[in-house]
């Protein structure tokens, strides 16, 4: 967890990515466990807990960003802020304590602008995808 830190400018409760599995210019892999202690399955069919869609992207994009960051295309100052999902789709529930392994490409980076495509799996199961664009800005502008 130290190393997402240092890689990613979240913190608890919504750090959600545990660890940088492999990186390089084209893909990071990364992995996530969405423990029953998750402050969201509190609320999110708490008698079937599953994990929320917007919280399976946050963490693909989470992902993508700590790899360009590891990869040193994004600074330590940088912020990285979703402006655009597309292509989103559900395929299979992610149950709490189920390791998530996300796969991410990158499809355009540049100083202002980063669009990623990304997918979750659960073992060899797919069970999310979407592509999303961040907008970077620097954290110490004001």
């Amino acid at each position: 967890m130290k190393e997402i830190e240092k890689l990613l400018p979240h913190r608890e409760p919504f750090l959600f990515v545990d660890e940088i599995i492999s990186v390089d210019k084209d893909k990071t892999i990364a992995k996530s466990v969405f423990t029953d202690k998750e402050f969201f399955f509190r609320g999110h069919f708490p008698e079937y807990p599953v994990t929320p869609g917007v919280i399976l992207i946050e963490t693909m994009a989470q992902a993508g960003g700590a790899g360009l960051r590891k990869l040193g295309v994004l600074s330590e100052d940088a912020l990285f802020f979703l402006a655009t999902v597309d292509k989103a789709k559900f395929r299979r529930q992610i149950r709490p304590n189920e390791e998530v392994r996300l796969e991410i490409s990158n499809l355009h980076t540049s100083p202002r602008m980063i669009k990623q495509a990304g997918r979750a799996f659960v073992g060899y199961e797919l069970a999310a995808e979407a592509e999303w664009m961040c907008l970077v800005e620097n954290k110490s502008k004001e």
